[in-house]
């Protein structure tokens, strides 16, 4: 038993570690780019859509529903905080609580009869979902149509969250997503984690020693709806547009699973590193080729979830842990 309790204690000191570079990173990023907006932009979206793909971790990493439509929860979001301000003159933020609220009774919904499905049966319902939103929200005067809703065009307070700098935009998607990560943790940690993972592994066995698997991976649908709605009022007090594309597109949900599992599904800090690589890799391509790029995109998505399921199916984090216990093990097998 002394080397498998001196591979766990290793393990736990390299997560420590990565913990510590990872947040003195994210602490001293804005200094070293305070002459350049650019990249202190570039570091907001990070941890924006980190905040999105940590939301989808905890149904699609821990639960194993692989969700290919939460772009509904997205949308619903930023659609909401616009609402509060196009219909009501309220601060975009306001109706953030409510996208929230709406999201959560969506997953409800659809999660009732969709979490009984398995493996692609359970995305391709997702997809329907997310899709017939798209093409109803396209078709009302509420929601602004194809055309879209826009904010405030000038701040009339702080509390419209509209800022010239990214700044501001960093340090509030850095807080939140603190927030998020900790709830994830205190989720893992807790017996519904333990459950999901059993769950996820072989759900059958799960079942026979008395897990209700149906009433946990709706616990977690409708969590990770909630969070992703979150995500989703950022986005719009950020660039202070949204339209039925940018909100609930197909991409939205593409992006999420792609960055969750290349950082490592499943995993707390998986999809902040997978955020930190594709987000930089989509700006510079976005730079670089303007609106050819558009249907490159998917080609790059596609090759992407392509390597992670040939070579790297627990992620980055994933790999990093395996190749850390390799390392470690002939150094057990002399203690031993």
């Amino acid at each position: 038993m002394q080397p498998i309790s001196k591979d766990h204690s290793r393990i736990r000191g390299a997560h420590l570690v990565l913990l510590v570079v990872l947040a003195a990173v994210v602490l001293l990023y804005p200094l070293l780019t305070a002459k350049f907006p650019v990249y202190q932009r570039l570091g907001a979206l990070v941890l924006l859509y980190a905040i999105g793909a940590s939301a989808w971790n905890i149904v699609g990493g821990y639960a194993g529903q692989v969700s290919i439509g939460h772009a509904v929860f997205f949308g619903v979001g930023a659609y909401s905080a616009v609402l509060a301000y196009h219909h009501l003159g309220l601060p975009p933020i306001a109706g953030v609580p409510l996208g929230v609220l709406v999201s959560v009774l969506i997953a409800a919904i659809i999660g009732v009869p969709t979490v009984r499905l398995a493996g692609h049966y359970f995305s391709m319902a997702t997809i329907a979902v997310a899709e017939l939103t798209r093409v109803m929200t396209t078709t009302s005067d509420f929601l602004g149509g194809a055309q879209g809703l826009t904010g405030p065009t000038v701040p009339r307070s702080v509390l419209d969250l509209s800022f010239t700098s990214s700044l501001p935009y960093y340090y509030i998607f850095l807080a939140v997503l603190a927030g998020v990560l900790w709830l994830t943790w205190r989720m893992e940690t807790s017996r519904m984690g333990f459950y999901l993972r059993a769950i996820k592994d072989n759900e059958r066995a799960a079942r026979s020693l008395g897990v209700m698997a149906g009433r946990y991976k709706l616990y977690a649908f409708m969590l990770s709806a909630a969070l992703t709605s979150l995500a989703g009022g950022l986005y719009l007090t950020m660039f202070g547009f949204i339209d039925p594309d940018s909100g609930l597109g197909i991409l939205i949900s593409v992006k999420m699973l792609i960055m969750a599992a290349l950082g490592g599904a499943g995993l707390l800090f998986g999809p902040l590193i997978g955020a930190a690589i594709l987000v930089p890799l989509e700006e510079i391509s976005n730079s670089v080729l303007g609106g050819r790029g558009a249907g490159l995109t998917f080609v790059v998505y596609g090759a992407i979830i392509m390597i992670i399921a040939r070579f790297l199916p627990a992620g980055l984090l994933g790999l990093l842990t395996r190749l850390f216990k390799k390392s470690a093990a002939p150094g057990d097998r002399d203690a031993a």
